[in-house]
């Protein structure tokens, strides 16, 4: 033994002696047990904990053990803790009452830091010898002193958070272990509901956390969280002395990101099996939705239809497919886009429905040919829908009614409703590159302050300078603002854009938009 070990010995067997002299002269029998940090340990917990060498207060620790009943245990340990801190200053921060509320896995002793001869903090744990010996041989011990009826949940609690674990282990036995080891061995926070009630965690439990262990409802439910009074994010880390308020709704569910912001065992649990079965749901969804508007396609969904649709979007499997319609991120625009893809035989009975008549196909006329349909870009007669009034450059789609084609703008009003309901009888159009056409009627709807020679303006600057048909022409003024219309005839949406971009410029007009039919 180095001088330095056996200078410190001599002065923790000083200390002792005098702890037991001054319990034992207030009648509190008792033994002391002391021990000595080495280096070592005290170097390892400078750079596990990030401390100085003044900031490990364990380097001097002395137990001491009562003897005392079960009964008067509790209250002769606080009672031999106001005769020590009596003499010696404690550390209030230091203070661990795992008498008052025990550990998860029934470890029960007061531990204290005080200031002793000398100027050394020295930590002093105050014990039972029923406490001492659970502590020591582990929970075997526990059931000497069963029979005293002490009223002891420890163990109970113990085994009920062990059975937790078991009944919500995950899907491995790895992942079982490792929960286990949670409860057992891992060190523990405080933290208390806003009605007083205390819950016991594991360290670095959550928010999250802190809600399923009130109930899995709350959990499950769980909008937010006040800590001390303030709003803190789900994964915030509860501190011992917390209080905490969980803030639920009703439309709120678990999300994948929950996964990374627990640690207890049933908070996992419960999320992971939410999200398994909700997966389940959004794939049998999928699977229902696909089969209904591959029905009304004139296909079904066997097995070669779900390899093509595998192929054509890239998935590893059908549930992953499922998936991705059940849950919204494919829509009805990618089954109309890999129908129009795969199913050649639909846009053949297109082609013999609506093939211009009279004509073969390179015999159609300017008008016809300014529009094309599918991935083939085959010609089909067509009607330009009233409700929008396409014109060339505009973004269109064609519906396949019962008396022919219409094609309408991808921003008609009734587009959302056509393109979901009807996806079976959307098909894809575009114009023709390179067509010149007999050109297209549009109208604008323009207002702004009333100013003298409006109308000249715009008249000349639509017929001169511009040289664009007016078809007619509608203002109407009121307490120095106007309204007004103006059809024209345009070659395409270009010609209309750059109408538009001018009438914007003539002083007065601040407003210019395309209009729509009523319908």
């Amino acid at each position: 033994m180095s001088e330095a070990e056996e200078d410190d010995a001599i002065y923790l067997e000083r200390f002792s002696q005098s702890i037991e002299s001054l319990l034992e002269s207030e009648g509190l029998q008792n033994e002391v047990k002391r021990r000595n940090k080495g280096i070592f340990s005290i170097r390892r917990k400078m750079i596990n904990q990030g401390v100085t060498f003044e900031e490990v207060y364990d380097k001097y620790a002395i137990r001491i053990i009562l003897d005392t009943n079960s009964k008067r245990e509790k209250a002769d340990i606080w009672r031999a803790y106001s005769i020590i801190t009596g003499v010696f200053r404690p550390n209030p921060r230091r203070l661990r009452d795992w008498v008052t509320v025990p550990k998860a896995n029934g470890y029960e002793s007061l531990h204290i830091t005080v200031m002793g001869p000398e100027g050394h903090w020295i930590e002093v744990q105050i014990r039972s010898q029923r406490m001492d010996e659970e502590a020591e041989k582990g929970y075997a011990a526990h059931w000497r002193y069963k029979e005293d009826n002490s009223g002891n949940a420890a163990l109970d609690e113990w085994v009920n958070r062990i059975r937790d674990a078991i009944e919500n282990q995950g899907d491995s036995a790895v992942e079982f272990v490792d929960q286990f080891k949670l409860q057992l061995f891992n060190e523990e926070v405080f933290a208390f509901t806003p009605q007083g009630k205390m819950l016991t965690l594991p360290k670095h439990s959550t928010a999250l956390d802190f809600a399923f262990d009130i109930h899995t409802d709350i959990g499950m439910s769980t909008l937010g969280a006040k800590v001390n009074g303030k709003l803190v994010p789900l994964n915030y880390e509860i501190q011992s002395g917390d209080q905490v308020q969980i803030l639920t709704s009703d439309a709120q569910r678990p999300q994948m990101a929950w996964e990374d912001w627990v640690v207890t065992p049933k908070a996992k649990s419960k999320i992971k099996q939410y999200l398994r079965d909700h997966q389940r749901d959004a794939q049998d969804r999928g699977k229902r939705m696909l089969q209904r508007a591959l029905l009304k396609a004139k296909s079904e969904l066997n097995q070669s239809t779900t390899q093509k649709m595998l192929n054509y979007f890239s998935l590893r499997n059908p549930k992953e497919l499922y998936e991705r319609f059940g849950t919204g991120q494919f829509g009805s625009e990618h089954l109309r886009e890999f129908i129009q893809e795969e199913s050649g035989g639909f846009y053949q009975y297109l082609r013999r429905r609506f093939r211009p008549k009279g004509t073969t196909l390179k015999e159609v006329s300017d008008t016809s040919r300014r529009i094309v349909f599918g991935p083939d870009q085959v010609i089909l007669e067509h009607n330009l829908a009233k409700c929008c009034h396409p014109i060339q450059g505009d973004s269109i789609f064609g519906f396949v009614e019962n008396d022919g084609i219409n094609v309408h703008r991808t921003d008609c009003r009734h587009a959302v409703h056509l393109q979901g309901r009807f996806a079976e009888k959307v098909i894809i159009a575009r114009w023709a590159s390179g067509e010149v056409g007999q050109g297209f009627n549009a109208t604008l709807r323009f207002s702004g302050m009333d100013t003298s020679g409006l109308i000249l303006k715009v008249t000349s600057l639509i017929s001169r300078e511009l040289n664009i048909d007016i078809r007619s022409l509608h203002i109407d003024s009121s307490e120095g603002v106007f309204q007004g219309t103006i059809a024209v005839h345009v070659t395409d949406r270009s010609q209309l854009s750059n109408l538009a971009n001018h009438l914007k410029a003539i002083k007065g007009i601040d407003r210019v938009e395309r209009e729509f039919t009523k319908a």
